[in-house]
């Protein structure tokens, strides 16, 4: 299926709302993009119109969403845009939702600190046997007399 995708750099503008849902985690905020352009009379930057996005986030991108972001944020939104007309009280109103795939601060204008998300162990969880961590360091110290062959290990195994 063709769909637009758009890429988004703008502003949080309105709190992330949360909700669990019956088909998992969802979360919307309002997203104001404002494009700037040079204005050689004035030799300035100058704000040009705003266009504000509905951004929705499911499943743990909403989980994430709504721990991140505030109001004021400079984020980048990327995802499958979707235009919706309807006539409501008398009004025909269009609104432009974009229906995100990936989220993240805009590091041009500030800086962050990335956490990955906690997720449970699917492997103890399915009585699955955990392998120990190989051993990744290299020793410090002068190189041992032993002869290369015992020195040398295996490669571990990555299953």
């Amino acid at each position: 299926m063709n769909e637009t995708m758009v890429c988004a750099v703008g502003n949080v503008a309105t709190q992330p709302v949360y909700r669990e849902l019956s088909a998992g985690p969802s979360a919307r905020f309002r997203l104001a993009v404002t494009s700037r352009y040079w204005d050689r009379e004035k030799s300035t930057w100058t704000d040009g119109h705003t266009n504000f996005f509905t951004v929705w986030a499911n499943r743990q991108l909403a989980v994430n969403v709504a721990a991140s972001l505030n109001v004021g944020d400079a984020v980048i939104v990327q995802g499958r845009l979707k235009v919706r007309a309807e006539a409501r009280e008398g009004q025909n109103r269009t609104s432009a939702d974009v229906d995100a795939v990936a989220i993240g601060h805009d590091l041009a204008r500030g800086t962050s600190v990335f956490r990955r998300a906690a997720r449970p162990d699917t492997a103890a969880a399915a009585g699955v046997p955990t392998q120990p961590e190989p051993d990744w360091e290299t020793p410090v110290g002068p190189p041992s007399a032993e002869p290369e062959s015992v020195r040398r290990r295996e490669p571990a195994t990555v299953t």
